[in-house]
C-alpha cells in the first residue's frame, strides 16, 4: 500500500532538500565520511522506504536526471585536453579491460549463480561493465583532475558506457524480434559517428561566435547549459544514453571555459550546490530497505552482484597497473573511480524489469549494489586522494629549489600590479593577470591601482568604479584582489611609488588610446614607466575574450635567456597557455629555444608548445600573414640598456602598426638586472598608436587641409608646382 508522504507542498519539499544538502556534509565530515555517501543515505532515510518524508516525484526525476548529466559534463569540462591526448591510449586499453572482464565474468555469474538464461545474464553483465564517476567531485576537490589515473578512468568510462549501451540495444533487439540483427548495431555506430562529427564541427564555431558577441556572464552560463542539454537530447534521440552526450559536449566546450574563469566558477557552483545533490538524494530514495530485509533472494542477489561488480573492476585496474607500471596509489584511484555503478545500471535494470527479464529480487539487488559500490568508491577515492595529494606536495617541496635573490636571501612572493583607468578595460586586465599567475599563490597578491591628480567628484567616481569592476572580476573566480586608489603628482609617479611600497614584481597595463598625432606607439605614460622601473612590464591589447584565443604566437629576441626576468615571462606564458588550453608557438633563436624548453620542463608545464626558428630579430614580420585574428601575438622586447636589446627593436612600433594593427597583442619588457631604473634618452621612438582612432577635430582639420590642397592644385596647375603628398591612409 502506497502511503502519502509527509511533505507535499513545493516549498516544504525544497526546504527539506536544502536542509539535507546543508546538514549531511556537516554531520558526516566529523565522521570522515564523504558527503556523497551522506546524500545517498539521506535519500534512503527521507524516501518512501525510510520515514516517507518525501516522495520521488517529478522534481527528483527532473533534477536528478539533470544532475547526472551535469556530473558527466563537469568531468568533461574540467579535464585537461593535453593530458587526455597523452593518456588516451592508456584510457582505451583500460576501457577495454574494464568493459570486457566484467561483461564476461558477469554473464557467467548470472548464468551459474543467479540461475538466469544466457540472454538475461548478458543483459545483467552490461550493468557490471559500465560505471559512473560518482566520486569525481572528490578528486576535483583535491585538485587531482589532471592526474594520469583520473584521466585514464574518465576515458575508460566513456568506452564502457558506449559498450554497455550497445550490448543493451543488441539484447533488447533479440528479445523483441527473436534474432540478432547486425544492421541495427551498424546503424547505431553510424549515428554515433555522425553525432560526434556534428558536435565537433558546430559547437566550437557557434561558441566562439557567441562568446565574442555576448560577454554577459549569465548569458554565457545559460548558453553552455543549453548546449549540454542539447547534446544529451540529440544523443538520446539517436539511441545513445544522454550521459555520453553531456560528457562529449563538455569535452568540446572544454577549450572555451578556462579553469580560472567566472564561467567555470558558476558552472561548478550550480552543479555542486543543486543538481548533483538532487541526483544523489534521488538515488538513495530508490533503495527499498523493506524489500531487502524481507527477501533472502534480494540479499543473495545483492551479495553476488556487488562481489562481481567490485571484483571485476579491481582486476581490470590491476592489469592496467601492471601494463603501464602505475603506482599503487594510482591504481587505487583508477579502481575506486571505476567502481561505482549508477546511471547505466539503473537504465539496464529498469528496462529489464519492465520487459519481464528481471524479477524484483534482481531489482532490489541492483539498488543495494548501487549503494554498496557508491559507498566503497567514495570512501576509497577519498582515502587514496588524500594520500596522493600529500605525496604530491611532499615531492614538490623536495624538487622545487628555493628561489633566492642576489644576496642569497629567499626571494619574496611575486606581486602583480594592474593600473586601471577605465571600468571597461579592467576585467580584461584582471583576467590576464590571474591566468598568468601560477598555481602556487603563497604570499602572492594582485593589486589594482587607480592614480588621479585631482580631487574632483568625477575623477573620484571614475576611480572607484574602475576599482570596483576590477574587484568584482577577481571575486567572480574566487580570487582576492587588493584595490588601491592613489592621489599623486602624475600617473608615473603613482605607479612607481606603489611598486616600491608593495614590492611589485610585474606591471600589466592596457595599451593606451592616442591623444595627438605625435604620440608614441605605447604612449608617453608607458614610455616613461619603462624608463622609471626595471620591473617586468606587460602591455596588453585584446579585441576578443581570452578564452576564445586559438593560439599564442611569441616572438623572442636573441640572447633573451640572459635577461634577469627571462624565466618569469616564460612561466607567465606557460600559465596563460595552460589556463586557456591552446597552443603556444615560440619563434626564437636556437640557443633561446633550449632555455625556454628548460624553464617549461622545470616548471612541469604540460602544454602544447612548438618552436619555429628565427635567424634575425625582424623575422617576426613574416608572421604577419600567419598570425590570425583569433591568435594572441606576444612580442618579447627589451629596454635599451639590457643584454638582448638591438638597434632593430627601434622599429618595433612601426612594424606593429603596419603589420599587426588588427591583432591581439601583448608586449613584454622583462625584468632588468639592477636596482637603478633606466635613464631616459633622446632617441625614444615616436610613432602612431595602432588602436586609437583620430579625434573628430583632427578629422575636420585633415578634411580642410585636403580641400586646400585640391584648390591649390586647381589654381596653380599651370605653374606645374610639385604635388604635396597625401597623409598616410592608416591615419584616416
Amino acid at each position: 500500500m502506497v502511503t502519502q508522504p509527509l511533505l507535499t507542498q513545493p516549498v516544504s519539499i525544497f526546504l527539506a532538500v536544502m536542509l539535507i544538502i546543508l546538514l549531511a556534509p556537516l554531520l558526516l565530515n566529523k565522521l570522515k565520511i564523504p558527503h556523497v555517501i551522506g546524500l545517498i543515505l539521506a535519500g534512503v532515510i527521507v524516501g518512501p522506504s525510510g520515514f516517507n518524508l518525501l516522495a520521488r516525484d517529478m522534481s527528483f526525476q527532473v533534477f536528478g536526471q539533470v544532475g547526472l548529466l551535469y556530473l558527466m559534463f563537469l568531468a568533461g569540462i574540467e579535464i585537461d585536453m593535453f593530458h587526455l591526448k597523452k593518456n588516451l591510449k592508456k584510457g582505451l586499453v583500460f576501457g577495454l579491460f574494464t568493459f570486457l572482464i566484467p561483461l564476461v565474468l558477469g554473464a557467467l555469474a548470472g548464468f551459474f549463480f543467479l540461475d538466469l538464461d544466457l540472454l538475461t545474464s548478458l543483459l545483467l553483465a552490461a550493468m557490471f561493465a559500465a560505471h559512473t564517476l560518482i566520486a569525481y567531485p572528490i578528486v576535483s576537490r583535491f585538485g587531482l583532475t589532471k592526474e594520469p589515473a583520473v584521466i585514464i578512468a574518465i576515458a575508460g568510462t566513456i568506452f564502457t558506457v558506449l559498450g554497455s549501451l550497445i550490448v543493451l540495444a543488441g539484447v533488447v533487439g533479440v528479445f523483441r524480434e527473436g534474432s540478432f540483427h547486425l544492421g541495427r548495431i551498424l546503424r547505431l555506430f553510424g549515428y554515433l559517428i555522425l553525432y560526434c562529427a556534428l558536435i565537433v564541427y558546430a559547437y566550437p564555431r557557434l561558441t566562439r561566435w557567441f562568446f565574442k558577441r555576448y560577454s554577459d556572464g549569465i548569458l554565457q552560463f545559460i548558453y553552455v547549459l543549453a548546449m549540454v542539454m542539447l547534446g544529451a537530447e540529440i544523443a538520446r534521440w539517436i539511441g545513445i544514453e544522454g550521459v555520453f552526450g553531456a560528457f562529449f559536449s563538455g569535452l568540446v566546450l572544454n577549450r572555451y571555459v578556462p579553469a580560472r574563469s567566472s564561467l567555470m566558477t558558476r558552472l561548478e557552483f550550480v552543479g555542486n550546490a543543486i543538481f548533483i545533490p538532487y541526483f544523489l538524494i534521488g538515488v538513495g530514495m530508490l533503495i527499498n530497505v523493506r524489500g531487502v530485509v524481507t527477501s533472502w533472494d534480494s540479499v543473495y542477489a545483492a551479495i553476488v552482484m556487488s562481489a562481481v561488480a567490485m571484483g571485476t573492476k579491481w582486476i581490470a585496474a590491476y592489469i592496467t597497473q601492471r601494463i603501464y607500471h602505475l603506482s599503487t596509489l594510482n591504481r587505487s584511484i583508477l579502481y575506486q573511480l571505476s567502481n561505482a555503478h549508477t546511471a547505466v545500471a539503473l537504465a539496464v535494470v529498469m528496462i529489464g524489469y519492465n520487459m519481464g527479464l528481471f524479477d524484483e529480487s534482481i531489482l532490489n539487488g541492483t539498488i543495494i549494489m548501487i549503494l554498496i559500490t557508491c559507498t566503497v568508491s567514495s570512501l576509497g577515492t577519498s582515502h587514496a586522494a588524500q594520500r596522493l595529494k600529500i605525496e604530491q606536495l611532499t615531492a614538490d617541496d623536495e624538487d622545487q629549489p628555493v628561489a633566492t635573490g642576489k644576496n642569497g636571501a629567499a626571494r619574496r612572493p611575486s606581486h602583480i600590479l594592474i593600473p586601471v583607468a577605465s571600468p571597461i578595460t579592467a576585467p580584461e586586465l584582471v583576467d590576464m593577470a590571474l591566468m598568468m599567475r601560477g598555481r602556487d599563490k603563497t604570499g602572492s597578491k594582485v593589486y589594482a591601482l587607480h592614480v588621479r591628480n585631482d580631487n574632483s567628484a568625477s575623477s573620484r567616481a571614475l576611480g572607484r568604479n574602475s576599482l570596483d569592476t576590477a574587484e568584482q572580476a577577481a571575486a567572480s573566480v574566487d580570487e582576492k584582489l587588493y584595490p588601491l586608489e592613489r592621489y599623486d603628482l602624475n600617473f608615473i609617479t603613482g605607479v612607481k611609488n606603489t611598486i616600491e611600497e608593495r614590492d611589485i614584481d610585474r606591471v600589466i597595463i592596457g595599451l593606451h588610446r592616442r591623444n595627438n598625432i605625435i604620440d608614441s606607439f605605447f604612449g608617453s605614460k608607458v614610455d616613461n614607466l619603462l624608463h622609471a622601473t626595471n620591473k617586468m612590464v606587460m602591455i596588453s591589447r585584446l579585441f576578443i575574450p581570452l578564452n576564445t584565443v586559438t593560439r599564442i604566437v611569441v616572438a623572442v629576441p636573441d640572447k633573451a635567456q640572459y635577461e634577469t626576468g627571462f624565466a618569469d615571462w616564460v612561466r607567465s606564458l606557460g600559465n596563460l597557455t595552460r589556463q586557456v588550453g591552446c597552443r603556444v608557438i615560440f619563434s626564437c633563436f636556437e640557443e633561446t629555444r633550449h632555455a625556454i624548453e628548460g624553464v617549461l620542463r622545470a616548471g612541469r608545464f604540460d602544454i602544447r608548445s612548438e618552436f619555429q626558428p628565427m635567424e634575425q630579430w625582424d623575422d617576426f614580420i613574416l608572421l604577419a600573414n600567419k598570425v590570425l585574428d583569433d591568435d594572441l601575438f606576444v612580442v618579447v622586447s627589451a629596454r635599451r640598456s639590457s643584454i638582448s636589446f638591438s638597434a632593430d627593436m627601434d622599429t618595433i612600433p612601426d612594424f606593429l602598426q603596419r603589420y599587426f594593427s588588427q591583432n591581439n597583442l601583448l608586449v613584454i619588457y622583462p625584468e632588468q638586472f639592477g636596482e637603478q631604473p633606466e635613464l631616459p634618452t633622446m632617441s625614444a621612438t615616436l610613432s602612431s598608436d595602432v588602436i586609437a582612432t583620430p579625434s573628430p577635430l583632427w578629422l575636420k582639420v585633415m578634411k580642410l587641409y585636403r580641400r586646400g590642397i585640391a584648390l591649390r592644385k586647381r589654381f596653380t596647375h599651370r605653374n606645374r608646382q610639385p604635388r604635396i603628398p597625401d597623409l598616410p591612409t592608416d591615419l584616416e
